[in-house]
């Protein structure tokens, strides 16, 4: 099994309890791991024999853009979706930063890490 990385994407999106973030919005930091076996792309060099991260991407962008409350549900709803777009991803996980949060005083981040094996504990 290969860990495919995608890290540091960016975006502006309106997540947060306060009306100020849901109307200002602030930065947010995306990393995200997941494991799939990528043996058949590691000898043919063909895209569609392991994950493609484009895709990844786009639907990363697309739960970013539904606004939130809470960054665990951002995270979850994010993980979640690649997942059932994937089916073949054995593991997966989310590290989602929230840049310079407004919680009274110099912040550079708060964050939450979200697995795959989180949602088969339950």
């Amino acid at each position: 099994m290969s860990i495919i990385s995608i890290e540091g994407m960016e975006f502006h999106s309106y997540h947060g309890c306060f009306p100020e973030e849901q109307q200002i919005g602030t930065k947010f930091i995306i990393d995200f791991f997941l494991g799939a076996d990528t043996s058949e792309a590691e000898i043919t060099d063909d895209l569609s024999k392991t994950i493609n991260y484009q895709s990844v991407y786009t639907l990363v962008k697309r739960e970013m853009e539904i606004n939130s409350r809470l960054i665990e549900n951002v995270g979850r709803r994010i993980l979640d979706s690649i997942i059932k777009a994937f089916p073949e991803i054995a593991y997966a996980e989310i590290r989602l930063s929230k840049m310079n949060p407004p919680l009274g005083g110099k912040v550079e981040s708060v964050s939450v890490t979200i697995s795959s094996e989180d949602s088969k504990a339950k």
